[in-house]
Parts: C-alpha cells; sequence; structure tokens
C-alpha cells in the first residue's frame, strides 16, 4: 500500500473539518489553538491541493460550496474513525463517555425519552446529554448529532434505522364534548363532530386520521374549526377542554384516560399505528456513548410494546 498523505497531511483535513462544523476559521482556530490566518493558510493549502474551492469566503463569513459540503461530509466521517479507533486501542472508551447529541419530537421526547434520561446517566455518569426537542429534520453531518428519533423516518443509506415501536393511535375526546355533541359510533358520525386536525410545519399539511374496518385500511380527512401544528400535544390540550375529538398516539394520553379526562371512542374501528425510529449515522467504529444509549433504549421496546 502506497502513501497518500506526504502533501495533504490530516491535520489540514481536520482544521477544514473545525472550520465547517463553526462556519469560521476564527472559532476553529480557537478550538485548535491555533491563529485565524493559520487555519487559513491551511484550507488556501488544502484547497491547492485538491484543486477545488471549498469555501465561499466573504469579508464576514465562510460557507461550504458543494463539493466542499460532499468533502466535508465523508472527511468528517473517516476522523470520526480515526478517533475512535485510537481510542478503543487506548482503552480510552472502556466507559462510555463524553457528549451525546440526540433530536427527539416533542411528543415522544416528553413521554418517552426525556423520563428515561436520569435512569441512563446513573449508568453513565460520565455521559451527558444534550438533547433537541423539535419536529424538524435534521443534518446529522452539519449539525452533529449523533442520534435522532423521527416518526416514519425515510428511508436513508447513510443512516442505521432501530424500530422503537408502533405507537397504537387512539380518537379521544372530553366528556363534556361528547355530552354536548354527542358520541360517534361510526366513522360515517365524523362530519358531524368536531375533529381538531395537527398539520405538518414543514408544508402545512393536514394529517389523515387513520382507522381499520374490516380489517382494511381507511382515512378519514375532516374540515375543523381547530387546527394545530409542530406539536401533537396543543391538539390534546384543546380536547381535553371540550374542544372536540382528537385523534393521537396512545401512550400521550394514557393519564388522562385513566383518570377520566380523556375518553377513548371509535375503538371497533382502532388497530392502527405509526413507527417511530432511532437513527444514527453509518460507520465501523460507533462511540461506546452511542452505542450505550441504543442499547439503553432498545431494552425498554418490550415494555412500550406492552402498553
Amino acid at each position: 500500500m502506497k502513501r497518500h498523505f506526504e502533501d495533504l497531511q490530516l491535520g489540514s483535513i481536520e482544521l477544514f473539518c473545525l472550520a465547517a462544523e463553526a462556519s469560521s476559521f476564527t472559532a476553529a482556530a480557537q478550538v485548535a489553538g491555533v491563529t485565524p490566518a493559520a487555519v487559513s493558510r491551511s484550507i488556501s493549502r488544502l484547497e491547492e491541493r485538491l484543486g477545488s474551492r471549498l469555501f465561499v469566503r466573504t469579508t464576514r463569513s465562510i460557507r461550504l460550496t458543494d463539493g466542499g459540503r460532499t468533502f466535508f461530509e465523508q472527511c468528517r466521517q473517516a476522523l470520526t474513525q480515526l478517533v475512535e479507533a485510537q481510542q478503543e486501542m487506548m482503552g480510552a472508551q472502556s466507559v462510555p463517555s463524553g457528549l451525546l447529541r440526540i433530536s427527539i419530537p416533542t411528543t415522544y421526547g416528553h413521554h418517552r425519552i426525556l423520563p428515561l434520561l436520569p435512569k441512563f446517566r446513573a449508568l453513565y455518569p460520565q455521559v451527558s446529554v444534550d438533547i433537541h426537542i423539535s419536529n424538524r429534520n435534521i443534518d446529522f453531518v452539519a449539525e452533529g448529532y449523533d442520534l435522532a428519533i423521527r416518526v416514519r423516518a425515510q428511508p436513508d443509506s447513510t443512516l442505521i434505522a432501530r424500530l422503537l415501536e408502533d405507537a397504537r393511535l387512539v380518537v379521544v375526546a372530553a366528556p363534556s364534548y361528547l355530552k354536548r355533541a354527542g358520541t360517534p359510533q361510526a366513522l360515517e358520525d365524523l362530519p358531524d363532530h368536531e375533529c381538531i386536525q395537527y398539520e405538518l410545519p414543514s408544508n402545512g399539511r393536514r394529517i389523515s386520521w387513520l382507522f381499520q374496518v374490516d380489517g382494511k385500511e381507511r382515512e378519514f380527512a375532516g374540515e375543523a374549526g381547530y387546527s394545530c401544528s409542530d406539536d401533537v400535544l396543543g391538539g390534546v390540550t384543546l380536547a381535553k377542554h371540550g374542544a372536540g375529538l382528537f385523534q393521537t398516539y396512545k401512550f400521550i394520553v394514557e393519564d388522562e384516560l385513566a383518570n377520566g379526562s380523556l375518553v377513548e371512542v371509535l375503538r371497533p374501528y382502532g388497530g392502527r399505528s405509526r413507527p417511530f425510529t432511532l437513527l444514527y449515522p453509518h460507520g465501523r467504529y460507533v462511540p461506546h456513548r452511542v452505542r450505550a444509549f441504543v442499547d439503553f433504549l432498545l431494552e425498554h421496546r418490550a415494555e412500550w410494546a406492552a402498553l
């Protein structure tokens, strides 16, 4: 095997990745303990060696070119693998440690993941956790996340996907609403009811309600005087205060169903669900903190499925 890095030094690639992550030569210099001018010169030499511009520079900012972004994604993964390989050889990762960055949707975060984090940190006190709670899609590479949880995740060859659960859907309403408007007995009754809608924040599209009739899947897309977006819990709160019917995940409203502040309706037409999936980047070397968290969540799948 011949050498490839006599001229193209790994240190220059590392400085390039630091600058790309921070969108700043100055910030990269502070992390690396060098001057901004040294970072700029190193990246210029790298660009000259590659024969391609990596950044578009202005007097106030830098941003990656299209080619620079592709190069960054590949280099970041390669450097991560080198670091992990070195740490494993040195035994530095025998105990999970470091910062774990997780992106989770609001509902799953509040009702599934956040309650478990104290237990996880009790097991692995050397791991600190940075939690991003949002329903928007993320860029693993550009934003530096280790893991994400998403509902109905799309196939992606760059990510490993592990199913956490198929979350059952239920239609609920407050007793006060049912006393006022009556209890729907069939799907044909829904147009006569106030059906609170949830809209996708990315495109404003209303999410259809999912049902099962005689073993066949059915959808309902109704008109409503109420709609909410970005946070499903808004629809739950509206339903609890008598605004109308709302379809949501059963795990969100378990306490309300137990104490009677919400009532499940149309139960014979239930049985539908949506999948929540754990995602993390492909890589030969997965940090121990990531492996530990993946295993920790997968251990809870059986108890979630039983609820």
